[in-house]
């Protein structure tokens, strides 16, 4: 069994298709994929049982649930870039293995502290996965078509991830001890050492440089900061240290920023932003991010506190939602394929919009089908905006960028999350506050009023602690309350997804990939490791500079490549010095000696069996 043959297309073939190990390939990488997006909610049922073995103290215990997604954040765009360097597959397999060394240490940490250090190294092992699976899904799937269904299948993998993460660590700890939520990471890495040298070719940008580690500590230092401020300030209200801290990520961003455009090797392409498809869907994905984490845990207390479910039956009645919406990844990559997609990004939005109005009109005793009806509208709307954003992304951005591009993906999914836990859930804290002050009953002593002033869950503890019917009464109020928060949480939410609607169709009209002779194939020597790739056309003075770092290679920078290509005329290089391989087209005016229309597209110039991507501005 062998990668799909390839050869350089003549120009206007079409891109080649991917063969039966490249979809086993697949299969492969979404075994992380679905580790890494569990990671984040595995926690949620076994706090109280490692609680009572380890004794962490309230500040150790907040550590333990946030430092992974922490150090998953901060290490996102520095793991991206590395791919890029040494090598995706390498890359990926190196966490696999620190990923299931950290489950071990984890699974059997005898205190707190090492418990932390082990979700730490659990983190730096996801940030190498996540980026490093979409990265190679970009090299692996050169047909668009193709393409589009393989990031539907991985979106779907990751948003089923964080759903079955909580179900499964329920079901684990009633048969195992709390260890097992995380040893269970274990086989499947185990599975992808194994398969993972046999099915993933290696893919590496051979012109990346030297890596930047001032960029990397840069990067560390902006992310780190911003998403502790943030969480911070969800779950404390505006304090002086979170936002101090969020003023020390934005210098450490500005600071960051500046030394992409002053380095000789910079980490990464600022170039891509330039890119409407590109910055566009890191926009778009980062708002449905914002909806679907800062609504999340507003259901989840939902169901587990106004409606009196147990925690694994909550999870399990999340799973409806989840199943209901399994085909919308699949079903928006078909759409895409007739229509313009971003009317169908548009659409997914306002379907999110509409099922966050229908979830505003809930009541504390209303019907659990409209709970889950509501729940799978927002969220197939939502499924269908970030898995068509993922596509674009990645479609959009050279193939030997896609580690950098795909860790700035995720980034913008881990700031869009941050985001929506932050004000999404200070819009309903504040509404619940303002409802439940007038309901607490007199001669309430000061601390049990502001525990129940403060959260749904502290009013619960303090009406059972009460006579018979105020404690009812108390109960009833805060439940109320806290749907009325709900309700201006998700109308919130509904606003945002409108805008976000209109801003799709206002950035991503007209943005869409095609493939054009360049494309590195797998199995294509050029396109890993071979000496093609470094090559004469791929070092020499044509390729150095902007072209040279991946500039110039969107149709709205056609002016500042070398071998400006034109639609239609695609002047593919056939050698080191092939036509429109070499020359200085980046001085005259865009599109020069093409003789397509003023929508040309340009490419970095390449060796005879180097390919490129580009996007065409239709």
């Amino acid at each position: 069994m062998t990668f799909t043959p390839y050869t350089p297309p003549a120009p206007d073939a079409p891109a080649p298709k991917a063969g039966r190990r490249e979809w086993l390939a697949l299969a492969v990488l979404l075994l992380p994929c679905l580790l890494v997006s569990m990671d984040v909610s595995v926690l949620y049922f076994a706090v109280p049982f490692l609680t009572a073995q380890l004794e962490p103290s309230s500040i150790q215990q907040l550590w333990i649930l946030d430092v992974y997604g922490f150090v998953l954040a901060g290490l996102l765009i520095t793991m991206g870039a590395l791919g890029d360097r040494i090598g995706r597959r390498r890359l990926l397999l190196t966490g696999a293995a620190l990923f299931a060394l950290a489950s071990g240490l984890a699974a059997y940490a005898q205190s707190a502290d090492m418990l932390i250090a082990a979700r730490a190294l659990l983190g730096v092992g996801g940030a190498t996965l996540m980026p490093s699976t979409l990265a190679l899904i970009r090299n692996l799937f050169h047909d668009a078509t193709q393409r589009g269904k393989a990031v539907a299948i991985w979106s779907v993998a990751v948003t089923g991830g964080i759903a079955i993460g909580p179900v499964l660590s329920g079901v684990l700890l009633e048969h195992f001890w709390w260890g097992s939520v995380f040893l269970v990471n274990t086989p499947a890495m185990a599975l992808l050492l194994i398969c993972g040298p046999l099915l993933l070719p290696e893919f590496r940008n051979p012109a990346a440089g030297r890596f930047d580690l001032p960029s990397s500590a840069l990067s560390l230092a902006a992310m780190l900061p911003a998403v502790y401020g943030i969480k911070e300030i969800a779950r404390n209200g505006v304090t002086a240290p979170p936002v101090a801290a969020l003023v020390v990520g934005l210098l450490a961003a500005l600071a960051f920023v500046r030394r992409q455009r002053t380095a000789r090797h910079p980490m990464l392409d600022l170039e891509l932003f330039r890119h409407r498809g590109f910055s566009g869907s890191i926009l778009m994905n980062l708002l449905a991010m914002f909806a679907v984490v800062g609504c999340a845990v507003f259901f989840t207390q939902y169901l587990q506190s106004v409606r009196g479910m147990s925690p694994l039956e909550a999870a399990l009645w999340n799973l409806v939602p989840t199943l209901a919406v399994g085909g919308m990844a699949p079903l928006s990559a078909a759409l895409a394929r007739r229509i313009d997609r971003a009317y169908v990004i548009t659409l997914g939005f306002a379907l999110a919009a509409g099922g966050f109005i229908w979830l505003s009109w809930l009541e504390p005793a209303s019907p659990l089908w409209l709970v889950l009806a509501g729940s799978a509208v927002y969220a197939s709307g939502l499924v269908m905006v970030m898995s068509l954003g993922n596509e674009l992304a990645i479609g959009v951005a050279p193939p030997e960028r896609a580690g950098s591009a795909s860790a700035l993906l995720e980034s913008g999914t881990e700031l869009g999350g941050a985001l929506g836990m932050a004000i999404l859930g200070s819009i309903g804290s504040a509404v619940y506050r303002g409802d439940i002050g007038g309901a607490l009953p007199p001669g309430l002593p000061a601390r049990a009023a502001d525990a129940a002033r403060e959260t749904l869950a502290g009013a619960t503890a303090v009406a059972a602690h009460l006579p018979g019917r105020i404690g009812a009464a108390l109960l009833t109020a805060a439940r109320t309350a806290f749907t009325h928060g709900l309700h201006a949480a998700v109308l919130c939410a509904a606003a945002v997804m409108a805008a976000a609607a209109v801003l799709a169709v206002t950035l991503l009209r007209g943005v869409r990939t095609a493939a054009v002779a360049g494309d590195g194939a797998p199995g294509d020597p050029a396109a890993a490791d071979g000496p093609a790739a470094d090559g004469p056309a791929a070092d020499g003075p044509a390729a150095d500079g902007a072209a040279g770092n991946g500039a110039g290679w969107s149709g709205e920078d056609a002016g500042k490549a070398t071998g400006t290509r034109a639609v239609g005329t695609r002047a593919a290089g056939t050698g080191a010095t092939g036509a429109g391989a070499t020359g200085a087209a980046g001085t005259g005016p865009a599109g020069a000696g093409a003789t397509g229309p003023a929508s040309s597209v340009t490419g970095a110039p390449t060796s005879g069996t180097l390919n490129k991507r580009h996007t065409q501005q239709m």
